[in-house]
């Protein structure tokens, strides 16, 4: 079976790693396509929530394809890559995006 845009999201609270996510206080918005629909994920007090929704404000906004974001996350994408290619677009903090990729066991 696939892996899907909502199995990796409902996956993400619990990949977290607490210890390397103290101190992030932050709203990450993604936008994944007609596929993968609009995701709300928080990460606050070492604990991450994932949800479908817009976010009027985020801290960060990925946009992709969702066959995009799941291979940038099962690594048969590289990150810098995807985002030289425009496959992924950011918006918003940076140093933010740097970081994500850190704060999960994926």
């Amino acid at each position: 079976m696939a892996l899907t845009v909502k199995d990796l999201m409902e996956r993400m609270p619990g990949a977290l790693i607490p210890e390397k996510a103290e101190g992030v206080d932050a709203v990450i918005q993604f936008h994944l396509g007609e596929e993968g629909g609009d995701w709300i994920c928080t990460i606050k007090d070492s604990t991450c929530t994932a949800e479908p929704g817009v976010y009027e404000e985020p801290n960060l906004s990925l946009t992709a394809e969702a066959a995009d974001y799941i291979d940038m996350i099962t690594g048969k994408l590289n990150p810098m890559t995807a985002i030289a290619t425009k496959k992924v677009v950011l918006k918003g903090d940076l140093n933010l995006a740097m970081k994500y990729m850190n704060l999960f066991a994926l």
